[in-house]
C-alpha cells in the first residue's frame, strides 16, 4: 500500500561520527534509538576519521542493525586516505546509500538530494575566483559542489524533499565558531539551488562548535547535526528528528 503523500515522515539525521577502527559498538545506542523513532536517518559527513576501509567496516558493523533506510554523504574526513569506493563498498554492506550529486526516494513520497559541499565563505565574504590559479581552484571546487546540488534537486519529482550536505550552505549555524574559520566551513553558493528548487528542511554537519539552527535567505530551516555539536547541547539524543 503506498504512502499518504500528506502523512509525516519522520527524519533522523546526524553527523560527524568520526568512527575509529576499535570503536566497535560505540553506535549500538545511537542506532536503538533511531530505529525507535525515526522512519529514515540521514548521516551528514564525516562517518569515519580518517576515511579508510577499516573504518568503514567498523561503522557498518553497528548500521548493519537499523531497521529503516540510511542515506549519507560524505565529509573531509572520509576523503583523506583517498579510499572512498572501498569506504563506500564497506557502508553498502549495511545498506547505506551514499550520494554525491544524486539523489534517494523515501516511498515514492520524500525525495532526499545529498552532496558533500564546500567551503567559500558566505554572503558579502564570499571568496571570488580573482587572481592565483590556487584560489581560483578552491572557488571553482564550490561552485562544482553547488552545481550537483542543483542537479540533484532538479532530478525530484516527489512532494516532499529535504537536502542533505557536510558543508553549511548559510552562517548562522556556524555561529560560535572562530571567525577566521567561516570560510572552510561551508558556502552561501551551497544555498541558491536550495531556494531556487525549494526544500522541506536542510541537514548539515561539519560545524562542531556552531550553532543548532538557521534559515537559508528563501526561508527553508537548516540544522546543524554535527554530533559533537549535539552531545553538548541534547546529549541525550544526538540526532536531529523533524517530521516533514
Amino acid at each position: 500500500m503506498a504512502r499518504d503523500p500528506n502523512s509525516k515522515i519522520r527524519v533522523a539525521a546526524s553527523g560527524d561520527l568520526h568512527c575509529r577502527e576499535d570503536q566497535h559498538g560505540r553506535f549500538r545506542n545511537f542506532i536503538k534509538h533511531v530505529n525507535e523513532v525515526a522512519d529514515v536517518l540521514l548521516l551528514c559527513g564525516d562517518l569515519t576519521d580518517r576515511g579508510t576501509p577499516e573504518e568503514a567496516r567498523t561503522l557498518a558493523e553497528d548500521l548493519s542493525a537499523l531497521r529503516i533506510p540510511c542515506v549519507a554523504v560524505f565529509g573531509n574526513h572520509d576523503l583523506e586516505a583517498g579510499a572512498s569506493k572501498q569506504v563506500c563498498a564497506e557502508l553498502a554492506k549495511a545498506n547505506v546509500h551514499v550520494l554525491d550529486g544524486d539523489h534517494y526516494v523515501y516511498e515514492k513520497t520524500l525525495g532526499v538530494a545529498g552532496i558533500k559541499g564546500f567551503g567559500g565563505g558566505f554572503g558579502r565574504a564570499t571568496l571570488q575566483a580573482f587572481g592565483e590559479g590556487p584560489i581560483k581552484a578552491f572557488v571553482q571546487e564550490g561552485v562544482n559542489e553547488s552545481l550537483k546540488l542543483e542537479a540533484a534537486l532538479g532530478q525530484l519529482e516527489t512532494p516532499k524533499r529535504v537536502v542533505m550536505l557536510h558543508y553549511s550552505p548559510i552562517p548562522d549555524t556556524c555561529v560560535g565558531e572562530q571567525p577566521e574559520l567561516m570560510p572552510f566551513l561551508g558556502t552561501s553558493r551551497l544555498a541558491y539551488p536550495i531556494d531556487h528548487y525549494g526544500a522541506a528542511v536542510v541537514f548539515h554537519g561539519h560545524s562542531h562548535f556552531g550553532s543548532r539552527q538557521g534559515k537559508t535567505p528563501g526561508g527553508v530551516p537548516v540544522f546543524n547535526v554535527a554530533m559533537p555539536l549535539l552531545a553538548k547541547t541534547t546529549p541525550e539524543q544526538r540526532f536531529a528528528l523533524v517530521e516533514v
